[in-house]
């Protein structure tokens, strides 16, 4: 049996949801992998233990999913695909045509509704195909279709990047916020405060030269 690697212990907590992730899934998903001071990254789909435990606070998976990594990693890379489209909204850039691929994939991989089904104890009846399986194609069309409700909604418009390094979550913006937690605000005041008690003694040093 393969052994997974063991996941380090990051060395700060993950922060809270981004302001507007509690309303959008999709975008609590795009920011399910947390960049950390000092190269470091918390993924919180990493594996696929982690990644059910992600589904199933969501309500998008049972406790018992049982996902494989290779639905880990059909996760990730759908995360990745929608982080492109996000980023692409929030620089004002042509949508990337890989992520629109991915995503309409996922959108079209589970059926909108039961299918109609018939066996002679029960007769006609609506079910899934295969319930257990298709946990997976699920949850992927329920995030594509989530992300794509953002990215074409009025809320479309708040969407924007942390503006504190190196945290690399997206946000809806209130205001003037730029950043998506207290963290990453304090974070930027002190590196703004820096800059400023550092800015003249440069200045100084380049005028003696």
């Amino acid at each position: 049996m393969r052994m997974l690697a063991p996941v380090p212990v990051p060395a700060e907590p993950s922060p809270p949801p981004a302001p507007g992730a509690e309303e959008y899934p999709a975008l609590d998903f795009a920011n399910s992998v947390v960049a950390l001071p000092g190269g470091q990254f918390l993924d919180l789909i990493g594996t696929p233990a982690t990644a059910n435990q992600w589904l199933t606070e969501r309500g998008l998976a049972p406790v018992d999913a049982g996902l494989q990594e290779m639905c880990a990693a059909q996760l990730r890379s759908l995360r990745e695909q929608i982080r492109a489209l996000l980023a692409s909204r929030v620089d004002g850039h042509a949508a990337p045509p890989s992520a629109l691929v991915a995503v309409n994939d996922a959108l079209t991989r589970a059926p909108a509704a039961s299918l109609l089904r018939w066996d002679e104890t029960r007769g006609l009846h609506r079910a899934a195909a295969h319930p257990t399986t298709q946990i997976l194609d699920h949850a992927l069309a329920a995030l594509a279709a989530n992300a794509a409700d953002l990215l074409t909604g009025p809320d479309a418009d708040r969407l924007a990047a942390c503006g504190s390094a190196p945290c690399t979550r997206y946000l809806l913006r209130t205001g003037r916020r730029h950043w998506c937690s207290t963290r990453c605000g304090d974070r930027a005041r002190a590196a703004r405060a820096y800059a400023r008690r550092t800015q003249p003694q440069t200045q100084t040093q380049t005028q003696t030269h």
